[in-house]
């Protein structure tokens, strides 16, 4: 697989467990709602710097 399509699995597997979050437990709680989404993005943003090769 190429980095291209890492990247854009990556992305979708962000935004799917988002929407999840989102519609499973805080549907209409908008400020939970979007702690937990900075949170979750933050996460996601981690773990990509981690484990991400450099060169």
């Amino acid at each position: 697989m190429g980095k291209q399509a890492i990247v854009v699995l990556y992305v979708l597997v962000l935004v799917a467990v988002v929407v999840g979050v989102d519609v499973l437990f805080f549907r209409y709680q908008f400020w939970e709602r979007l702690m937990v989404n900075v949170g979750i993005v933050l996460v996601f943003a981690a773990f990509a710097l981690r484990f991400s090769k450099h060169s």
